[in-house]
């Protein structure tokens, strides 16, 4: 077996932020702070060894944590590609902006209050790399108005041909793009960019399991081959026994199917997705070294976060698109160099959402928050300070995509609470979870007539940030 050690390569960084060394670097004129903002895919919340996980080596993004803000309870709104990174862009719920697989592109109005296109106007130099995944209405011409640099990379295949016809996964080619963005960044302006993996997405034309199904980069060959894998926690076959049929059909079954339907094959995939996210955090720790490199580390603050969380095996799911935690939560970490060391290194409990993404990054830049956006700056977090805002005690969930094999359904998660009403059924089908005496879900209270209060509540709760979600959708 070959074996792969890495090294967190921020100690220069933190090194920097500890003492104040701020002079000397190569500063721009304008010292507004840069934003670095990485996203992966279908990886949940407690994937990271900073997590806590017992197996998953992480260490660049573990020594983000170190050093920045982990959130302990981030959602996204729809756990769904598409529809999540559109919220992420514009800052609105998918019941707002509309856009999922197979519906309409983020029309015009939204894509001008972007927060790229809002950062461009303001000075900034921004950039994507990667994985895109959002139809936007104008096409190039819309894109262009949101980012200077647009670069984007797919996954079909995993493992690009170079010009010398050697192969580079795509992980590592967002690295390279990455890299040359910020070695050719202007002196006189601040920047944001966006590297956007399509890792760790599962190559799903490709069933084969291990390289195939989840191909990862050589340079984690090995990794993680002489560590059993832990059976899904909640594998149980009795949890998925005690699902309602249309769950039991779904295309979470499905995928089951795929990846994780016998030991021999569950083991070998997960090891396989365990070396695509490493591989990520190998990218990951490559870039922060070339912002210490190019002098930028000690104004640039990182981001890291996910589009929607992943099953892994837990209830004989696979995919995400439910109401469920392991589908819902994704990581997020803050890291800014400008924290003093008192703050560094917090888990905070605030409740914190993909629509707060924008505004977090237009907050950094001191740019103002357009007042259409659903989601609020998570920067008084970050740097624990006081604020009038009220906090957030729950937020409105969805997913609309219309696919035979995906159920839609709609709801609410509070800070003790789940309801999802999946309104698509005859007659629909509704859950009620109560995280305080029963956190991983297995029963459903919505039956219960002593929950009847609770229900009501939620129920209503539900309609009413609907129709504020709907009755914000701009005319087309």
């Amino acid at each position: 077996m070959k074996t792969v050690t890495f090294k967190p390569v921020l100690s220069a960084l933190l090194v920097l932020c500890i003492f104040g060394a701020f002079v000397g670097t190569a500063y721009s004129a304008d010292a507004r702070p840069n934003v670095l903002f990485f996203l992966i895919d279908d990886q949940r919340n407690d994937t990271l060894g900073c997590a806590g996980h017992p197996v998953i080596k992480t260490p660049n993004v573990d020594q983000l944590a170190a050093a920045g803000v982990r959130f302990e309870n981030m959602f996204v709104t729809t756990s769904i590609c598409a529809a999540s990174r559109a919220s992420i862009f514009t800052g609105m719920t998918e019941r707002t902006h509309g856009y999922t697989f197979g519906k309409p592109p983020v029309c015009k109005k939204h894509i001008a209050e972007s927060y790229g296109a809002q950062l461009r106007a303001a000075g900034y130099r921004t950039g994507h790399i990667g994985k895109f995944g959002v139809n936007m209405e104008g096409g190039r011409a819309s894109i262009a108005e949101m980012f200077d640099v647009f670069n984007p990379l797919n996954r079909h295949p995993y493992l690009h041909k170079m010009p010398d016809g050697s192969l580079r996964h795509e992980s590592e080619r967002c690295g390279d793009f990455a890299e040359e963005f910020i070695a050719s960044q202007p002196e006189d302006k601040p920047f944001c960019l966006q590297v956007s993996f399509n890792a760790v997405h599962a190559e799903d034309g490709d069933k084969r399991p291990g390289v195939g199904h989840y191909p990862w980069p050589k340079a984690v060959d090995g990794m993680y081959e002489d560590i059993p894998m832990a059976p899904p926690r909640l594998g149980d076959p009795a949890i998925f026994d005690a699902l309602p049929k249309f769950m039991q059909d779904s295309m979470n079954r499905d995928r089951w199917y795929w990846r994780w339907d016998t030991p021999e094959k569950y083991e070998t995939n997960m090891r396989a997705y365990f070396r695509m996210i490493t591989g990520v955090d190998r990218v990951i720790g490559r870039v922060l070294k070339k912002l210490e490199a190019e002098g930028l580390a000690d104004n640039t603050i990182v981001i890291y976060t996910g589009d929607n969380g992943y099953y892994m095996g837990d209830r004989g799911f696979a995919g995400k698109w439910s109401h469920y935690e392991q589908s819902l939560r994704v990581p997020l970490i803050i890291y800014d160099p400008r924290l003093p060391e008192e703050k560094r290194g917090r888990l905070v409990e605030p409740m914190s959402l993909n629509i707060d993404l924008p505004a977090t990054i237009l907050d950094i830049a001191g740019v103002d928050v357009p007042a259409d956006y659903q989601g609020h700056t998570l920067m008084p977090v970050v740097r624990d300070e006081a604020t009038d805002a009220k906090p957030r005690t729950d937020f409105f969930c969805e997913h609309l995509m219309g696919h035979a094999a995906i159920p839609k359904w709609e709801g609410i998660r509070d800070q003790r609470y789940v309801y999802a009403n999946y309104f698509g059924q005859n007659p629909p089908q509704e859950f009620l979870h109560d995280l305080k005496t029963d956190p991983d879900q297995l029963k459903n209270l919505a039956a219960d007539p002593a929950m009847a209060e609770v229900l009501q509540k939620l129920r209503a709760r539900t309609a009413e940030l609907r129709a504020k979600y709907e009755a914000a959708r701009p005319e087309r």
